[in-house]
């Protein structure tokens, strides 16, 4: 290197680096007995020019004959800077190294000693120094994170800043150290980076751990260029020394090369930038709370959501205070709430985990002074903002709000109404105490904005809440309010709504008396979610409950309500309105306690389970009619017998198609959930949701269960009649003795009137067989078949009919009469009331 290089700006190389350094040899007599060829680059003078020659010789400055007693005065070493001649005439300003060669045999020295002189241009130290000072520096002191990664995207060296930054740490957390990049680097690191060796430990490590670092250095290894990135981390995501505070992070990553341009690695620094621009970090958090508030429609999650946003970003403590109306989903006042309404606690928050500031739990009412913000906030609908000291008025009507604020040390208090839509339904309160900053008017429009932005999700909650509420009602009053109690079937029954999310649906259940000691079950299920399912609902059922007191058979019933669907259908199309009814499904089941058989239609609705005592438990093969509301297609009944004791289970489609499994593993859960039948069936009811139902369905979920019972052959007593009028007689005695073995003595008369009457109508009117019932349940009940299809009609008759009086009597002395059609006939029965017990009497 001559001395042109002292002017070259090709980089900070090391000045001393053996194959640049001039290096030249001095005996003890001041003679030069070695000259490098860079001595010869840096000086210009040859080695054949200056060997043997006193050092002194090339000296510009001083004595050259004192070299040598200057060098032996020299004890092991020496480092200075001297100006000697080039051979250009100019001077050179070298700095120097000077140590001894002891026992290097010289050229005749005393003491057998040569000295070895090292060079360089000061200039260019001086440089190098300077080079070195900013490096310590910026990798010791600067704020700025700096690490090295291989071209395997490894840590190899990182500073102090950088491990200070918790993402860094945490990405280099946990990876194995190998002890790799201990050069240069590593001792760089130990002289100004991260002396702690934990933390060298935990940095030199692998970069794979952050997706964001392996990315952008990713792209950069692959590129060649390098790349800038500023990102904001949204305060929910922040680490827990920032106190939940959002960062803000400028990152940059460029490729390191060597001097053949060969790409060594990447070198990754960062900034910290969070708190060093509040407009930048207002606006940061304005976006992150529009993220982060009304992620759903519930209204607390809402305000909670509002309270998190609030601190430890704006405030120390928040309160956020609902009034009632806005609990009970009911529309607040459109003016200014009055000093009667009760502002009740819904969330609040603070920095401390033991929230000593908290007066009022949530749930309770708040009972602010008159005088306080809260209650002037709510009155005015504006915010209030105020400093909290010894001489607050309104304090000194609250001594335990007092008490707790002057302990605490707080000095603001901001007060902002929670508002949306023109009402307002709540105030939000916030305090300081270890932010030595008070709010002031740039905080204020901040949190004006915050809650304004929560206000109109708080507004959106409560409206669907009580859409919600309202819909539920509406579907509740739709169902059953009480199952009535039946001989045939002991029952029980689950309804579950679905989440609020996913609104209240059109499941039903229903048990129905039917004649002859028959119950009918039916489930269904309206296709969607809402009041137009609710009350679709509600008209179905209402319409199988009017197709049952036919009597009419279950396939017949399906066909009647599929007309139904298809005409509301049609007329809501035709209107050009939303359909009441767009699809439902159905199971109807008539169970017949003598015959012990139960007859089930579906219209794509799933089969029932029936839960036998001595087998396992059954899906039968019911015909898959189609779902209710296509037109024009057939339903069929199938008829599967029971024994007594076994357990029905109908049920919608929600129970066995839970969202975390599919159908197959819904009907192995209810299998098992009926395993035993014998169990009391609100067990089974309890077992059936713990088992196939999530903790919050998507579905509305009904579901009804009913053990058969048999009536016993001593309770029916039933008859063959002749077509001939003298055979009312005979059925007469035949029913007063059997009444007489039923201690039934009391309703002989009225019993045999309904005999005579509707077996007189049969022989007169229908054809043969004739058979006559009578059936000793829960009420006695009389029935008369025949073969006919015709159907008696109830008339009053005029005073000169010679007939027509009899079904006019008969509704008279029965509870209720009515006519079913069966395959071979019909049959007219009528039920009559049992007269009560001498015990019931007595007590009444």
């Amino acid at each position: 290197m001559g001395v042109s290089g002292v002017a070259s700006s090709a980089g900070p190389g090391d000045p001393f680096d053996i194959a640049s350094t001039a290096v030249a040899v001095i005996d003890a007599e001041g003679l030069i007995v070695h000259w490098s060829r860079g001595a010869e680059e840096l000086i210009g003078h040859p080695a054949r020019a200056v060997l043997g020659r006193p050092a002194g010789s090339l000296l510009v400055y001083g004595d050259p004959a004192a070299v040598p007693e200057f060098l032996r005065g020299i004890d092991r070493a020496w480092a200075g800077v001297i100006t000697v001649r080039h051979r250009s005439d100019g001077a050179v300003r070298l700095a120097v190294r000077v140590c001894r060669l002891s026992g290097a045999g010289g050229t005749g020295a005393p003491d057998g000693s040569d000295w070895l002189v090292l060079g360089c241009d000061a200039v260019r130290r001086r440089r190098h120094e300077m080079y070195e000072a900013v490096a310590r520096a910026l990798l010791d002191q600067s704020p700025l994170g700096v690490a090295v990664l291989d071209t395997q995207l490894r840590y190899r060296w990182a500073n102090r800043a950088l491990a200070g930054m918790d993402d860094t740490a945490a990405e280099a957390a946990g990876a194995p150290y190998t002890g790799e990049g201990a050069g240069s680097a590593g001792t760089a690191a130990a002289e100004g980076g991260a002396r702690d060796e934990n933390t060298l430990r935990a940095l030199v490590a692998t970069a794979r751990e952050s997706s964001v670092v392996t990315r952008q250095a990713r792209q950069v290894l692959l590129s060649g260029q390098c790349q800038v990135t500023l990102e904001h981390t949204p305060p929910r995501h922040a680490a827990a020394d920032t106190g939940g505070q959002g960062r803000s992070r400028l990152r940059s990553f460029f490729p390191l090369r060597d001097g053949a341009g060969r790409t060594l690695g990447i070198c990754y620094a960062a900034l910290d930038l969070t708190g060093q621009d509040p407009a930048r970090e207002r606006l940061a958090l304005l976006n992150a709370a529009t993220d982060h508030i009304g992620t759903t429609l519930d209204l607390d999650r809402t305000v909670q959501e509002l309270a998190e946003v609030l601190v430890p970003q704006v405030a120390d403590f928040a309160a956020i205070d609902l009034l009632d109306a806005v609990h009970a989903t009911k529309t607040p006042d459109a003016g200014a709430p009055s000093d009667a309404d009760t502002l009740r606690r819904a969330v609040h928050r603070s920095i401390k985990e033991d929230q000593p500031e908290v007066i009022v739990r949530v749930g309770e009412p708040t009972r602010y002074p008159d005088l306080s913000p809260q209650r002037r906030c709510l009155a005015t609908g504006k915010p209030l903002r105020e400093i909290v000291g010894t001489w607050t008025p309104w304090l000194a009507h609250d001594a335990q709000r007092w008490e707790k604020m002057f302990r605490l040390g707080v000095h603001t208090h901001l007060v902002v109404p929670l508002r949306a839509r023109g009402t307002t339904m709540g105030v939000v309160t916030l305090l300081r105490w270890k932010n030595p900053d008070p709010f002031d008017e740039d905080d204020l429009l901040l949190v004006e904005d915050l809650v304004g932005r929560a206000a109109m999700c708080v507004d959106n909650a409560r409206r669907f809440a009580r859409e919600h509420q309202a819909a539920l009602t509406l579907q509740t009053s739709l169902l059953p309010l009480a199952l009535p109690e039946h001989t045939a079937v002991e029952v029980a029954y689950r309804y579950l709504p679905a989440d609020a999310e996913s609104g209240v649906g059109g499941d039903w259940f229903d048990v129905i008396p039917l004649s002859g000691a028959r119950v009918a079950l039916v489930v269904g299920d309206v296709v969607g979610h809402g009041l137009h399912a609710a009350a679709s609902m509600g008209r179905l059922r209402a319409a199988v409950q009017t197709l049952a007191d036919l009597d009419l058979p279950p396939d017949e019933v399906l066909a009647r309500v599929d007309d139904l669907v298809v005409r509301l259908s049609d007329e809501a199309e035709a209107a050009a309105q939303e359909p009441m009814v767009i699809g439902a499904t159905c199971v109807y089941a008539v169970y017949d306690p003598i015959a012990r058989k139960i007859v089930v239609a579906r219209a794509g609705h799933p089969s029932p389970a029936i839960a036998h005592l001595t087998e396992p438990v059954e899906f039968p093969d019911i015909p898959a009619g189609p779902p209710l509301g296509l037109g024009g297609l057939p339903f069929e009944s199938a008829e599967v017998a029971v024994e007594e004791g076994s357990v029905i289970a109908l049920y919608t489609d929600g129970l066995i198609e839970a969202s975390d499994r599919d159908v197959d593993v819904g009907m192995e859960r209810l299998c098992f959930t009926l395993a035993h039948p014998d169990r009391p069936l609100e067990e089974i009811c309890d077992i059936m949701v713990r088992t196939l139902l999530p903790d919050r369905p998507r579905d509305d979920v009904a579901f009804l269960i009913a053990r058969t019972h048999v009536l016993s052959a001593d309770r029916v007593a039933s008859w063959e009649v002749p077509t001939d009028p003298s055979a009312v007689r005979v059925a007469r005695e035949n029913v007063t003795g059997q009444l007489s073995r039923w201690g039934l003595d009391d309703m002989v008369f009225t019993t045999e009137l309904i005999v005579s009457e509707l077996l007189t109508n049969a022989i007169r009117h229908a054809c043969g067989p004739i058979g006559l019932r009578l059936i000793h349940e829960r009420t006695l009940i009389c029935e008369v078949s025949d073969a006919s299809n015709t159907s008696p009609h109830m008339r009053r008759a005029l005073g000169t009919d010679e007939g027509g009086r009899g079904l006019f009597l008969v509704a008279q002395v029965a509870q209720r009469w009515g006519t079913r059609y069966t395959s071979s006939g019909k049959t007219i029965w009528a039920e009559q009331q049992l007269p009560r017990s001498p015990l019931r009497q007595a007590r009444c």
